[in-house]
């Protein structure tokens, strides 16, 4: 049944607030005023735990491109869909006149707890590049944390093949970033990063792995962050960790290599973010990665 409340906010363009079990959770902003450097785009932010907590940060100062949870690619097809400078092979980061963005289509779905719907991403003319079907969904998973589900299925929507690439691939080591994205709020200390494939950023940034967990603290109250790959391609994804400078957390589509689409093609993608009050420890964020991941 759809929620008379997000109804009302679908009509007039504002945010959707999301909930689980009556508690407000996130809100999905998928219509803004953004300007063409950040790459405009449907965010989720604030995110928050269910005490309250927020654990994203949008259009902070360092890097005003970054929106809280977001799906984003730095190079498609020689368009820039993340904001921000462009790399290039041989110079490094540069400010072209190259953004695209990502425009909302068509709702399929809206409940306080579940949205879907359909974009385009086009290319500075409003050419579209990739067509794109998007599912978010809320739910509870603990007295303590909850779990959002981000489903994306991305279609060449141009005649021919259409490359997706990320900085690592023209030259920048490291820099695979691209894909499912989350930027974390600013920290009190340090940070906690943790996953199967190790402790800290170093072990785990450029890694598979089949959870990844972000614990900190913001404004005195601790949360952790864990995110889970839903399915057996996305699992095969690496993963783009950064706490030096800004919190960050990517699931890359591509790391060193571009992705090549060819004219029709498709691609899907299902990440879990969990989230959680309190700072939890690796046999903790296990359990919670065990408890959200779906049925085999």
């Amino acid at each position: 049944m759809e929620h008379s409340g997000t109804a009302r906010a679908l009509d007039a363009g504002q945010p959707v607030r999301l909930q689980v079990e009556g508690r407000d959770v996130a809100d999905y902003v998928w219509r803004s005023d953004l300007p063409a450097s950040t790459a405009p785009r449907p965010f989720l932010h604030p995110v928050r735990t269910l005490a309250g907590t927020t654990v994203t940060d949008a259009r902070p100062h360092s890097h005003t491109h970054q929106l809280g949870i977001s799906i984003a690619a730095p190079d498609i097809g020689g368009r820039n869909f993340w904001g921000g400078r462009t790399f290039v092979a041989g110079h490094g980061p540069a400010w072209l006149d190259d953004h695209g963005a990502q425009r909302h289509r068509r709702w399929l779905r809206h409940t306080e707890s579940e949205l879907a719907h359909t974009l385009h991403w086009v290319d500075g003319q409003g050419a579209a590049l990739l067509s794109e079907r998007r599912a978010i969904a809320c739910g509870p998973l603990s007295s303590e944390a909850w779990t959002l589900s981000v489903q994306t299925r991305l279609t060449n929507a141009t005649d021919r093949p259409l490359p997706i690439r990320s900085p690592a691939s023209l030259g920048r080591v490291g820099a695979g970033y691209g894909g499912f994205f989350w930027r974390g709020p600013a920290v009190n200390g340090q940070v906690r990063v943790q996953s199967p494939a190790g402790t800290g950023v170093r072990a785990v940034h450029g890694t598979t792995a089949p959870w990844l967990s972000v614990s900190g603290t913001s404004s005195g109250a601790m949360w952790t962050m864990l995110f889970v790959p839903a399915d057996p391609t996305t699992a095969q994804d690496r993963w783009f960790v950064r706490a030096r400078d800004y919190l960050g957390v990517g699931s890359s589509l591509t790391w060193d290599r571009p992705l090549v689409l060819e004219p029709g093609q498709q691609i899907e993608r299902h990440i879990l973010a969990v989230v959680a009050d309190g700072n939890l420890t690796e046999d903790a964020a296990a359990a919670l990665a065990d408890a959200a991941r779906p049925p085999a």
